[in-house]
């Protein structure tokens, strides 16, 4: 078992002092607004007065333990034997209306699973992503990017998210999956709705989703093609209608929101940023260096990684209760006294990606789809400059993302590209 450090007694949480089903003294409420537009603020004051584990609620009367120190994260990431991903003990007494059940719950996927049902889910998802070729991703996202770019160049302003960075992400993951049009267009309202409704309307969306994945897998079991779904179906792992409905479901849900924010928040940090204002133009930085610097800085999953011990666990002197989520904050980890030292470029030691078990297997495409999104945006319109104050751009509430709400953009009129 894990020992203290030798100046625990000076970090611990309140609950060190209690029983590991304690919930002595009061939580974070992590689902705050504030917390959602000055994170960083807030891990500095969770590291200030807690240590590495700070006692949260992801939602109310939902408590968790966030881990914000890297050391104490990795040991964790590297540990499923005593923290599973598995949530089915967990979402028991959680209500149906919970705001953070639908990305805890527990489904037949590698995501929510540990030992070799993992191993065997995971499989299947690295055998179809690893067909994906890299070499054609540049033209695959230019044929996508240039109409987009297109339908507004001639106006001399653009929302980057809704006109840009949303519509590329989706349309390139359903390109790389197989997925027709048609399918397409429901799974979209689907998550539309998920994202967007609350209740009922969520629940229909979640139904709608569902059922156009269901639809995909049948697709491709009767007509395979070069793409995800069909390297998943075929593979020897096996996986029936119902896991391959749910594993092609992680793809949209783990593709679609991440891909798009680190799009956009590396936008934002070159706009804003002189070292990259610059820089880039100039050939003295890459793209690459900003996408780096933002999974350091300001990672599109700001906090996740959620497991739930199967017994009390005791870690750095704190007892985490059985069954109760330990979400790792990819974020503050990353931004952890203790191991940053300010320097991005080359710089790949961060937890954007996760480690261990559950670390992304498509990183490698992602950052290639970010990196060309990026670069055919900035090489049609290199003047491209933030329509409002950087002071005045806002984050959207939630204890999960990093994610901007609009990211509204100004430009030289330009003539529509061709490819």
């Amino acid at each position: 078992m894990f020992s203290p450090p030798p100046d625990a007694q000076s970090t611990v949480l309140p609950l060190i002092h209690g029983s590991p089903q304690s919930t002595d003294g009061p939580r974070v409420p992590f689902y705050a607004e504030e917390i959602a537009q000055e994170p960083h603020r807030a891990y500095r004051e969770m590291r200030r007065r807690y240590g590495a584990l700070v006692p949260v609620e992801l939602a109310p009367g939902v408590p968790a333990t966030l881990v914000i120190g890297y050391h104490t994260a990795v040991r964790i990431l590297n540990d499923p034997e005593h923290f599973p991903a598995d949530s089915r003990m967990w979402q028991r007494d959680i209500p149906r209306d919970c705001p953070v059940l639908p990305l805890l719950e527990w489904r037949p996927s590698a995501v929510r699973n540990s030992g070799p049902v993992h191993a065997r889910y995971r499989q299947a998802t690295v055998a179809g992503v690893s067909g994906v070729d890299l070499f054609s991703l540049h033209s695959r996202v230019e044929k996508i990017a240039v109409p987009l770019i297109n339908a507004f160049c001639t106006t001399g302003s653009a929302e980057l998210i809704e006109q840009y960075a949303f519509p590329l992400t989706f349309a390139l993951l359903n390109d790389i999956l197989g997925c027709p049009s048609e399918i397409g267009q429901r799974a979209a309202a689907g998550m539309a709705a998920m994202v967007e409704g609350t209740g009922a309307d969520a629940g229909a969306g979640g139904a709608m989703l569902e059922q156009a994945m269901a639809d995909l897998v049948s697709l491709k079991r009767a007509e395979p093609g070069q793409d995800i779904v069909t390297r998943m179906v075929h593979d020897p792992a096996k996986l029936d209608d119902e896991e391959m409905m749910h594993n092609v479901l992680s793809f949209y849900g783990a593709g679609i929101e991440p891909l798009q924010n680190l799009i956009v928040n590396t936008l934002r940090l070159i706009l804003t940023d002189e070292r990259f204002a610059g820089g880039i133009l100039g050939g003295s930085l890459s793209t690459r260096d900003a996408v780096d610097e933002v999974l350091f800085t300001d990672p599109p999953v700001a906090n996740y990684a959620v497991s739930f011990p199967r017994q009390p666990v005791l870690i750095d002197g704190v007892w985490l209760p059985a069954h109760q989520p330990v979400m790792i904050s990819l974020a503050a980890c990353n931004n952890d006294p203790a191991i940053d030292t300010g320097e991005y470029t080359d710089n790949r030691a961060h937890l954007a990606w996760s480690i261990g078990a559950h670390m992304c297997p498509a990183k490698e495409v992602a950052y290639l789809v970010a990196q060309e999104a990026i670069d055919q945006l900035l090489d049609a319109l290199p003047e491209l400059r933030l329509a409002v104050p950087a002071g005045e751009l806002t984050w959207r509430p939630g204890p999960f993302q990093r994610a901007l709400t609009a990211l509204p953009v100004e430009f030289p009129e330009s003539a529509p590209l061709t490819i």
